[in-house]
């Protein structure tokens, strides 16, 4: 939603509507305020933006059961949260006085295909499918989460079931597609607008025994 308020695609969202939520101040009037811990960087932001309705906001600050929150989080659908050491100043870059924790889901999917990697032999992404009553849907591309030598066994499996019918409607140059005989599983964040699966990575697949265990599209 923020890529199609800010840029040229159509979109139902006007750019007056984004909000910033600001979490921490690191300069104030003439003042480098990063060797302060984050408590008191944080008191010193709270007067300037606490209470403001506009498009700059305080964002809520929760002291709670850093397992507990994530999954209330990811429950209500969130991206993650960021954990925060109070008593650590701030240092640019990644570091162990603060974390970006997000949320992942795993589910079950149909492999449909497979686009062949620049590297002879292996696979380069995992053409999947999810069920929407009787029929499959296509809901992305995987290209992520084995090793060269898993790569190449997997492809050897899936060369043995190609088929020149497609088992979804999708036309995509120089796919390979399969029988829908195998189910990968699969980490992912979220869904996009468009339906298809937001950063899949591979972990291991298995026949497609039970189609109960296959994701449903609603």
């Amino acid at each position: 939603m923020l890529q199609r308020a800010l840029g040229r695609l159509p979109s139902p969202y006007d750019a007056g509507a984004i909000i910033f939520f600001a979490f921490d101040l690191l300069y104030l009037d003439g003042c480098d305020l990063r060797r302060l811990p984050q408590r008191e960087r944080r008191r010193l932001l709270e007067p300037i933006v606490a209470g403001r309705e506009g498009a700059i906001r305080l964002s809520e600050q929760v002291e709670a059961d850093g397992e507990e929150f994530l999954r209330v989080a990811c429950a209500h659908g969130l991206e993650g949260i960021i954990a925060k050491h109070r008593e650590r100043p701030y240092r640019s870059g990644r570091h162990d006085c603060w974390r970006k924790i997000t949320c992942t889901r795993r589910d079950s999917f149909v492999i449909v295909g497979f686009e062949p990697s620049t590297v002879p032999g292996a696979i380069g992404r995992l053409l999947l499918a999810a069920r929407k009553g009787g029929e499959l849907v296509y809901v992305g591309c995987c290209g992520t989460g084995w090793s060269h030598q898993e790569s190449v066994k997997l492809r050897e499996l899936l060369e043995e079931i190609e088929t020149g019918a497609p088992a979804v409607n999708l036309k995509r140059k120089g796919a390979v597609f399969t029988q829908p005989v195998l189910v990968a599983e699969v980490v992912y964040r979220a869904w996009t607008d468009e339906g298809k699966l937001r950063h899949p990575s591979f972990k291991g697949i298995r026949e497609r025994a039970d189609d109960t265990a296959i994701y449903e599209l609603k």
